[in-house]
């Protein structure tokens, strides 16, 4: 059985860990109908385009696989464009080359989405692992709430390895942004008044840390600044007043040197436990005070 949705994964030198994020779509309990591999002007040697044309010559099933390529090295967020262009179902979903999913993950987002076609984005929970193949029972019911736009104004409640989007929604990521391009257009999104709501299950998997490791996470003030930009992007575009940004502006520091002093004791001592990439325990973030509402499995 599929559902009708796209999966889309860009990928930038990434031949090592690819497969492993493939093989977390291959294994899903409801497969999504599309599946695009968008190689994002890799420089290494061809080793990305080889290992992901050895994925697409080896796969046979009711999915699609397409790989698409990008003449030079956008960025994230060019890729992830290029393959919402691309896709023909109704539903999108984002995950990373080296990150992974459970394999009920669209099975039960899909289906909360397809139970309430309201709403235009959701996202849920994820988890920093240290293992490669991590196992975590879900529970029988687990809790949904409604991410209000200034819930999301003071934190970004949506890691994209963890969102589903309605394709039909007029925004995009901002193909100039390296940073942070996800947060405004989730924020785009939820500000123009298209519903979004989150799922508290932990129905997706890291293996680094999202502040303070290598890659795009490991450049912490690069990545405030990329912040500060999205709440000026919304000032200038008339979102948010300024009074709220005279708000934002101070909260944003706030969190940065939160994050910096995160990174810095998790360089020194590297614990072997896992750690939520979404919650609270990471990011020194609250959650808002609301109704528990449960959902059965």
């Amino acid at each position: 059985m599929t559902a009708p949705v796209s999966v889309i994964i860009p990928c930038y030198n990434c031949a090592q860990t690819v497969g492993a994020a493939v093989n977390s779509v291959l294994k899903q309990t409801l497969l999504p109908r599309e599946l695009f591999l968008i190689d994002d002007g890799s420089c290494d040697g061809g080793k990305t385009r080889a290992s992901l044309q050895e994925l697409k010559d080896g796969f046979k099933g009711e999915m699609s696989l397409e790989v698409l390529s990008m003449s030079e090295n956008q960025g994230p967020a060019a890729a992830r464009n290029a393959g919402w262009e691309a896709a023909s179902q109704p539903y999108l979903a984002f995950l990373d080359a080296d990150d992974a999913w459970h394999p009920r993950k669209l099975e039960i987002q899909y289906e909360w989405m397809q139970a309430h076609p309201e709403v235009a984005l959701t996202g849920h929970s994820s988890l920093w692992v240290r293992e490669e193949k991590p196992q975590f029972p879900l529970p029988n019911t687990w809790s949904v709430w409604e991410v209000k736009a200034s819930h999301l104004l003071l934190f970004n409640r949506f890691l994209t390895r963890c969102v589903m989007v309605l394709r039909e929604v007029p925004y995009r990521f901002d193909p100039m942004k390296r940073y942070s391009e996800d947060y405004l257009l989730w924020l785009k999104i939820v500000l123009s008044g298209y519903p979004a709501w989150r799922l508290e299950l932990p129905l997706a998997y890291t293996y680094k840390a999202d502040f303070g490791s290598s890659g795009l996470t490991g450049h912490l003030w690069r990545m405030e600044k990329g912040e500060l930009n999205t709440y000026w992007q919304l000032y200038r575009g008339k979102m948010v007043s300024p009074i709220a940004m005279m708000g934002l502006i101070p909260l944003s520091l706030g969190k940065y040197l939160r994050r910096f002093l995160f990174a810095s004791v998790s360089k020194r001592y590297h614990s072997a436990t896992s750690a939520s990439a979404g919650d609270s325990a990471l990011t020194g973030r609250r959650k808002p005070k609301i109704p528990n509402v449960k959902i059965p499995r």
